[in-house]
């Protein structure tokens, strides 16, 4: 077998990536093919943890959402966080990988809270583990919540999802000309107001050394080639 380059690793998934071609929502097809992606690496003995957002989710309710405070709406959204955890377990289950949920926010009837002993003893014991949630904060993005648990977890490495394939110096939907970065910097990443991941997120994983892969998530194979070390992707690096 392959080495790996990273034994353990901190996956952060949009809400919107699990919608496929919907407009909202969780699109059956597409979440299967990405735990089959996530699959392939859990297979080769990486220790996986993922954080996920909720945008699906709370895309089809933004619209009522609107003149509420930042807090109340930023709950709302934890909320649907805790939707997609429930959908990607069950979905992991299903395929024969064992995982569990921790969240943020307590809620004992259906997810388990947030505890780092037993969270690492989970990846120790080979499981998959889906962190809920956010932070638990309000004013807090899942990008934020996904660098503090990488980093309580002592991750080798955060892998940011996207839908294109690293980081571009312009929207590469909207420019065909925009030029894709192979490596940068947090502080030329912050510098640029690079909108791939927020400077909150950016600046806890250079404190912390902890690098960040951005890399498409549509591609099959790219997570595998990630953990083996080929380069696939853009690097976030100090």
């Amino acid at each position: 077998m392959s080495e790996l380059k990273y034994k353990r690793v901190l996956l952060k998934l949009s809400g919107e990536s699990l919608m496929g071609s919907d407009p909202f929502g969780i699109n059956r097809d597409t979440i299967m093919t990405i735990i089959n992606e996530v699959k392939e690496i859990v297979d080769l003995g990486v220790e996986v943890a993922i954080v996920i957002g909720g945008g699906n989710i709370f895309r089809g309710i933004s619209g009522a959402s609107e003149g509420m405070e930042r807090s109340t709406a930023d709950y709302m959204g934890m909320l649907a966080t805790m939707m997609n955890a429930l959908a990607l377990n069950e979905a992991f289950n299903s395929i024969g990988i064992s995982s569990r949920i921790q969240s943020a926010l307590n809620i004992q009837q259906v997810v388990e809270t947030y505890a780092r002993p037993k969270a690492m003893q989970y990846l120790e014991e080979g499981k998959l583990l889906i962190f809920a949630g956010g932070t638990g904060n309000p004013f807090f993005t899942t990008d934020t919540a996904a660098a503090l648990r990488a980093a309580e977890m002592s991750c080798d490495i955060l892998l940011k999802a996207t839908n294109v394939d690293g980081i571009y110096n312009e929207d590469p939907k909207k420019n065909s000309q925009a030029v894709k970065y192979d490596d940068i910097t947090f502080d030329e990443a912050i510098n640029k107001q690079l909108k791939v991941m927020d400077a909150t997120a950016f600046t806890l994983c250079r404190e912390q050394k902890l690098d960040i892969i951005v890399f498409g998530i549509s591609k099959k194979g790219a997570l595998k080639n990630i953990v083996l070390g080929k380069e696939e992707g853009t690097l976030v690096h100090s």
